[in-house]
């Protein structure tokens, strides 16, 4: 197999979110593991929805995730070659000029399913005098434009969802051009792709019902049809519809919550597959492992437990040089090995290093319940003397064990409340040393 030529081609009119990114993986995946070329191609062909500020928000999301493009183009500077190819399709009798409005089309769709037919356009305008298309015209109509499908069935062997075959007499002719003459989606990529020579047509399930048609608009402008994989769309953890919450899980909301590039990668390109949904160290790896083959037919169920547990697993093996501007960014006082090494297993992302630099280094509210307060006291008199170390904790909750006759959750839990205001945290014995003889004993007092 020669080396594939791929293409991921968001549009610029909102932010790149997880299923999108998805998309783009799977592309990038498929194509560095063979040696091939990933092409990013901007369809912004919507002139008035798409902006510069979306085009390059989206170029620094794939560039954040590690998704490096080969080449790029955008489709608002190539309407020259969608309009030769659109003459090329009128001369050959398979682009019409249809003059139904809205209203009509609609009208047309509710008969044919009250007659028991599937709603299918009944090709009228291919009747239509040069007369009637007059006087349509003078009426202030403008025409949309349809491309004449064959009739036939379209076979294809999809890489994810095996043999596929669509009857192109059961569906309508697909609009190619708006009455204002704008692009739909359709001629404009299927030119995009003859022209840069694409090999494999990556994107979600969604677009299958689309794929009879654009195979024969490809054959129509003397192209090969690419091979085409169709992935499942992503679902939430209760199976349901995702798209409401997209807006939630875009890239930059991700990175602002901390989330790294590794375990968005990791789970999106395990999700939905036979993997296990493991964290991986890079790109290449996720890219070695890759393989349609491996890819199922159920809905993908995206979990965000599951990215965080992922994230988690990458915080924990973090060193502290690669996290170092980070914490300073929390806390200049946080910016230290021994905080990072104390901290960093009790941490989901590296944002959760505030609490505890609060904890460490900061002021807090003591808690203690009304059955501790003499407990509390107890403790402050028998605090070892001297710096607190590694071993003060220990010592310390030795002594007051024999003294008071308290153990277990009775004996630690009171002492981390006061010493902290929260009920979990890093081991004490090691956080203690970070918080410094002054400040423990200035808790207990407020305690």
């Amino acid at each position: 197999m020669s080396s594939p030529i791929v293409r991921f081609a968001p549009s610029p009119t909102g932010k790149l979110h997880v299923g999108n990114v998805r998309t783009a993986l799977i592309n990038w995946l498929f194509a560095k593991g063979q040696g091939g070329t990933f092409i990013l191609r901007i369809d912004d062909t919507d002139t008035e929805r798409s902006t510069q500020a979306y085009e390059d928000g989206l170029k620094a999301d794939l560039t954040w995730l590690g998704l490096v493009w080969d080449d790029t183009f955008n489709q608002s500077k190539r309407f020259g070659m969608y309009d030769a190819a659109a003459d090329k399709l009128r001369d050959m009798g398979l682009l019409y000029a249809c003059y139904e409005t809205a209203d009509e089309l609609d009208r047309k769709r509710k008969i044919a399913l009250s007659r028991g037919r599937p709603p299918v356009y009944d090709r009228a305008a291919l009747n239509l005098t040069d007369e009637d298309k007059a006087k349509y015209e003078a009426e202030g109509r403008k025409p949309h434009w349809r491309f004449k499908l064959s009739g036939e069935r379209v076979e294809w062997n999809d890489l994810v969802r095996g043999p596929q075959s669509i009857d192109t007499a059961s569906v309508s002719d697909p609009v190619l051009i708006r009455e204002d003459g704008s692009y739909l989606y359709t001629l404009p990529s299927v030119v995009d792709d003859i022209d840069a020579k694409i090999t494999h047509v990556v994107r979600g399930e969604d677009h299958v019902t689309n794929s009879g048609a654009q195979i024969e608009i490809f054959k129509a402008l003397g192209g090969t049809a690419p091979d085409m994989a169709h992935t499942p769309l992503l679902v939430d953890a209760e199976g349901g519809a995702f798209s409401k919450r997209l807006g939630s899980l875009s890239m930059d909301t991700l990175e602002a919550r901390g989330i790294f590039p590794m375990a968005i990668l990791s789970h999106l390109a395990k999700l939905g597959t036979s993997d296990n949904i493991e964290a991986r160290d890079s790109l290449d790896v996720l890219a070695s492992e890759f393989a349609f083959s491996k890819i199922g037919r159920a809905p993908a169920k995206f979990d965000e437990r599951d990215l965080l547990a992922l994230n988690a697993t990458l915080v924990h093996a973090m060193p502290f040089e690669a996290v170092k501007a980070q914490l300073e960014a929390i806390s200049p006082e946080a910016a230290n090995e021994r905080f990072w090494l104390a901290v960093r297993e009790n941490c989901q992302t590296v944002n959760d290093a505030k609490d505890f630099a609060d904890i460490a280094y900061g002021q807090i509210e003591p808690i203690v319940d009304a059955e501790d307060q003499d407990f509390i006291k107890q403790a402050s008199d028998l605090l070892p003397e001297g710096e607190i170390n590694s071993e003060t904790w220990k010592n310390w909750t030795g002594a007051l064990k024999e003294a008071s006759g308290r153990k277990g959750r009775g004996l630690f839990m009171p002492l981390r409340k006061a010493l902290t205001g929260q009920e979990h945290g890093p081991d004490m014995g090691v956080i203690l040393p970070l918080i410094g003889r002054e400040a423990v004993v200035r808790r207990l007092s407020k305690a």
